[in-house]
């Protein structure tokens, strides 16, 4: 199966089974990371489910949409690898994914 690798608000790095044809926001969300993290269930529309995409992995995900950009706009925590892990599908390829959710703005 599948890894998924992240690093949480505190600094832990955790390796979850991944399932593929979720979202890495789902992936997060079902492991039980944040009580705080995914508010808006996946619908694109709070940024909740902010995170930081590892370099090495920018170019096996979908391009930053318009309507993601502009969420992501309003946090004071945004970095050049800032995603939101709602809009990016988790497959088989993407196996050690790593990401970092960004802090709570």
């Amino acid at each position: 199966m599948p890894k998924l690798i992240v690093t949480t608000r505190t600094g832990d790095q955790v390796a979850i089974d991944a399932d593929e044809g979720l979202s890495v926001m789902e992936i997060i969300r079902d492991a039980g990371f944040d009580d705080q993290f995914a508010l808006c269930g996946g619908g694109c529309s709070c940024a909740t489910c902010h995170i930081y995409v590892d370099p090495a992995f920018a170019d096996r995900i979908p391009a930053l949409a318009d309507d993601e950009n502009e969420l992501l706009e309003g946090s004071d925590y945004r970095r050049p690898n800032s995603r939101l892990s709602c809009q990016i599908p988790f497959d088989q390829a993407m196996d050690g994914f790593e990401v970092r959710i960004a802090p709570a703005d």
